[in-house]
């Protein structure tokens, strides 16, 4: 079992060598590289790198260690967790690319849950982290995207295309000058780049959709969001539509495995949010 490998390995990240993981451990130095060295021969990837500065991640390294926090975290729950729980609720493992699509997780596993069930897991995922690879390596069972998945290891679904409406804060008195771009891949960044262009003041960069709407609110500015997140601003008078702006059509693809036994029931949930009629 590699699971005190990649304990080990997520100590020297944190402390930044291998002395230091091995005080922290309670362990032999040699026990930590040897750790080390079972993820990287089972990988083929070096996970660091040594030198006069000290201890650092690989490229490779960082891109790893996300997963290895979810292992962990996995391992954790399923080892004193699960035994302990109801083993007739069904599992689901959730993730999505872009944080624009963060609510509709949240509504679909409570859509999912009414329809089957309490859920055993669900989990948000990193949206660093690659979607397609994720589903194919069963770290999710399904996850969103904004891009067409090519790996032959996973399955997908075209769904409607998100709709992204231009809003701007309604008060005479706030400052709308400032566009919050939140930079959601090349479809989203040609379509603003001109709104981009005509904003005078600082152009803010926000991963995260749910914190761009609250900035907008509080500060005042304009971006691309939701149409179904930006209604209930707009009815209350606090966002208006910017006039003359098209709408930004994100695409939107469910990805799973062609084994998943959850896909059609999963897609049904989907179908019956996004068209609630």
């Amino acid at each position: 079992m590699q699971i005190k490998a990649f304990e080990t390995f997520l100590c020297v990240a944190e402390t930044g060598g291998f002395h230091a993981a091995a005080r922290k451990l309670n362990v032999t130095q040699t026990a930590v590289s040897a750790r080390i060295r079972q993820i990287e021969d089972a990988t083929g990837k070096p996970l660091f790198t040594r030198g006069a500065g000290g201890t650092a991640l690989t490229d490779f390294g960082r891109q790893f260690r996300p997963y290895a926090e979810q292992m962990l975290s996995l391992w954790s729950y399923a080892s004193t967790d699960l035994p302990t729980q109801n083993q007739n609720r069904p599992a689901l493992r959730l993730g999505a690319q872009l944080s624009v699509w963060d609510p509709l997780l949240v509504d679909l596993a409570i859509r999912f849950e009414q329809h089957l069930g309490q859920l055993l897991l669900t989990l948000n995922y990193d949206h660093d982290l690659d979607m397609m690879d994720a589903v194919a390596t069963h770290v999710l069972d399904a996850a969103l995207t904004h891009e067409k998945p090519s790996d032959r290891r996973v399955m997908f679904e075209t769904l409607p295309p998100e709709r992204l409406v231009l809003v701007e804060t309604a008060e005479a008195l706030v400052d709308n000058s400032v566009f919050v771009n939140l930079e959601l891949g090349a479809a989203y960044q040609d379509h603003v780049r001109t709104t981009a262009r005509k904003a005078e003041g600082q152009t803010v960069f926000l991963g995260n959709c749910m914190m761009a709407l609250r900035y907008v609110l509080k500060r005042g500015g304009r971006g691309f969001f939701p149409a179904y997140l930006a209604a209930e601003h707009i009815r209350s008078g606090a966002l208006v539509r910017v006039a003359q702006s098209p709408d930004l059509m994100l695409p939107l693809y469910l990805v799973t495995r062609p084994d998943s036994a959850a896909f059609e029931d999963i897609l049904d949930c989907l179908h019956g949010l996004r068209d609630p009629a």
